[in-house]
């Protein structure tokens, strides 16, 4: 008969069997795991390497890209623009390097440079809207009539820049005496809309708007007024080119609002790679095709039907 007491060291040899067993085992499957964690690592290394060596023979070739186009630009644009006026509107998260390399390749074109404008935050935001159209309505030029459709700040500001700014499409006359342009322009600057040096603004046919990444374009709602803004331009003047980078051209930036408009579309040439050397070779030569009665989207952003566009046979 088994005693209690062996009956006790039994059950206590099973345990410790058990015990053993759990450990033995536990040690064979963490060398296991471990042995396969080291093979996912090394995976995911040699796939980061490639990955980065991919990035690093891209960025080689966009820098190339942008040496090469830099290079040839005088070729492209050279007088594409010649006996053309130009005015340069910039928006309030415009990259100054993209300001400027957008003026050297205005400049490369041939084109007269009128004058530079900032549009300031207050201009673009929804609540300083009951503020500026106070403004706009008491510098309307003599015998100017804003457009009725126009009812929105971005609009509104867009047509009487138009008006008071470029040149009548038809005769490329003024529609607007120096004084009265002096004094929609004074007076936006004094109520903090707009922005310019000491050199005073001139009329031009054609206008650029540069906007910057779209960081600020759901702010006072600044990308639908920017969009509209420009739009309102175009329906004044010659021709209007709207670039940005391709953050703009997704909702609500003001490339994407302009790009999902249908009338927008029509009438105002988008570019979104304004970061790149095409992208401010594009912002020309779509001056060229706004002169032509075409507007595009171009760039690699969202709704960008093209790349770039040829230069205009010369």
């Amino acid at each position: 008969m088994i005693s209690l007491r062996q009956h006790a060291i039994s059950i206590a040899a099973i345990f410790l069997a058990l015990a053993i067993g759990v450990v033995l085992g536990s040690q064979t499957l963490a060398a296991d795991l471990l042995s396969g964690l080291r093979a996912d690592k090394s995976d995911l290394r040699q796939q980061i390497d490639t990955a980065t060596d991919q990035n690093r023979r891209l960025a080689d070739q966009l820098n190339a890209a942008d040496r090469f186009i830099a290079s040839s630009s005088g070729r492209i644009l050279g007088g594409t623009l010649a006996d053309r006026s130009v005015v340069v509107f910039t928006g309030p998260d415009a990259d100054p390097a993209d300001v400027e390399s957008v003026t050297k390749a205005l400049e490369t074109a041939n084109a007269a440079i009128t004058g530079k404008i900032a549009l300031t935050d207050a201009i673009l935001d929804a609540t300083e809207g009951d503020r500026l159209r106070t403004s706009l309505t008491n510098v309307i030029p003599s015998g100017a009539q804003l457009r009725t459709g126009a009812v929105d700040q971005g609009s509104l500001a867009g047509d009487l820049l138009g008006v008071a700014l470029l040149l009548d499409p038809g005769t490329a006359q003024p529609r607007s005496t120096p004084q009265e342009l002096g004094l929609v322009l004074e007076t936006l600057r004094g109520g903090g809309f707009l922005a310019y040096g000491d050199t005073p603004v001139r009329p031009a046919q054609l206008a650029v708007v540069i906007t910057g990444n779209g960081a600020r374009s759901g702010e006072g709602n600044q990308g639908a007024n920017l969009a509209r803004f420009a739009g309102a331009l175009r329906g004044r003047g010659a021709g209007v080119v709207l670039a940005g980078r391709a953050g703009a051209a997704d909702m609500p930036g003001p490339l994407a609002v302009v790009r999902s408009e249908a009338p927008l579309a029509g009438a105002v040439t988008t570019v979104d790679n304004l970061d790149r050397e095409i992208g401010r070779v594009t912002a020309v030569l779509g001056l060229t095709e706004q002169l032509g009665g075409g507007a595009g989207r171009y760039g690699t952003a969202a709704k960008a039907t093209s790349l770039t566009l040829a230069a205009a046979p010369r």
